[in-house]
């Protein structure tokens, strides 16, 4: 690895702007009374584009790990003030999901508060992902990746079928966390969190495919060709997506459980997008029509907790309710989807001017 501070890369703010944005779509898709597929999760087996928000996010969190602290780990006597760096901000991230849920629950008078989340399985696979960044080498770490995909694989199937409910994952956090999970019927006592604490150890495994995607762009090898560096990246990508698709047959991609194949499946399609992004951005030099997301890109903490507690919708309806009222059931959602999004990021330009920018 190279010793040299590494420069930001354009196309890593891109990606996560287009990430961030498109959960503001999936997250707002009108009154949720006519939805495009699309727009949807999966209910179960299978992967739509809206099950890919969350672990292209993951991806690029293992990114930044790579970009962030591992050049600074090369230092062993920085490495215990680097990892309790690490540590304290997943703690940061992990309370601030806490308190959004409590607020959640406070003021919209929710049936129970939830423990699990987006931003608290942020904050498990960032300090992790940290930690073995600070201290493990690339092969230890490639060894921890596939301990805990084939070790996830042989849980889940080993000890119980892959059923809603009933599935390994959903029963343990049940056992441990229940009424206070993302789904819980008393009556029955089944419950599940699609952020829950078993299909987090999986989802570790996304974010470490983000820190050697990083990992490589930092080496020094074929530094000077930076088109075969991309033609890598994307051999590896199609890889990933196969060995995805093979691990289908028997443990089928799926978002809910973090299933397996849906790492790999999911996790090539991320290193995909990556490599068009950073051919056009970082070796073609094709910057400008990246602005739009690259805004978005630099504030997400921001716009994931605004995104919760400010009603954007009302401003949406006031700019865009006029064009809404012509169209069908189905695009008259999207135009309000496609409206929310506007919405934040001027929000977010206002803040960019500002050079406002919120840190956890």
């Amino acid at each position: 690895m190279n010793s040299t501070p590494p420069r930001r890369l354009g196309s890593i703010d891109a990606l996560r702007g287009i990430t961030v944005a498109a959960m503001l779509l999936v997250n707002n898709p009108g009154d949720w009374s006519a939805v495009f597929a699309p727009l949807r999760h999966s209910e179960w087996h299978g992967c739509t584009p809206t099950d890919l928000v969350f672990p292209f996010f993951l991806f690029l969190v293992g990114m930044s790990m790579a970009f962030s602290v591992a050049p600074r780990a090369l230092d062993a006597a920085a490495r215990p003030a680097l990892a309790r760096g690490v540590l304290e901000r997943a703690l940061r991230i992990l309370l601030a999901g806490a308190l959004l849920h409590l607020l959640i629950w406070w003021a919209l008078h929710t049936h129970h508060f939830r423990i699990w989340g987006v931003l608290q399985r942020i904050a498990v696979c960032a300090a992790l992902v940290g930690v073995l960044a600070v201290y493990a080498r690339p092969r230890v770490q490639a060894g921890v990746l596939v301990t805990l995909l084939v070790g996830y694989t042989v849980l889940l199937l080993g000890i119980g079928d892959l059923a809603p409910w009933t599935n390994p994952a959903s029963r343990l956090d049940t056992t441990l966390f229940a009424p206070w999970i993302y789904q819980w019927h008393a009556d029955t006592g089944l419950g599940h969190d699609p952020e829950g604490l078993l299909s987090t150890v999986p989802a570790i495994g996304t974010a470490l495919l983000g820190m050697f995607t990083g990992e490589f762009l930092l080496s020094d090898y074929l530094r000077e060709k930076p088109l075969k560096r991309v033609l890598y990246m994307v051999l590896a990508a199609i890889l990933l997506m196969v060995i995805g698709k093979v691990w289908n047959i028997f443990f089928p991609i799926n978002k809910n459980l973090w299933t397996s194949s849906f790492v790999c499946f999911v996790g090539g399609l991320s290193l995909l997008l990556f490599s068009v992004f950073y051919l056009i951005i970082d070796v073609w030099n094709y910057r400008k029509w990246a602005f739009f997301f690259v805004v978005i890109g630099l504030n997400p903490i921001t716009i994931y907790l605004t995104e919760r507690i400010v009603n954007f919708r009302s401003a949406t309806k006031f700019f865009f309710g006029g064009i809404e009222s012509f169209l069908p059931d189905k695009w008259a959602q999207l135009v309000d989807a496609i409206g929310v999004v506007t919405i934040a990021w001027m929000f977010l330009y206002f803040l960019y001017k500002k050079k406002i920018f919120l840190k956890v």
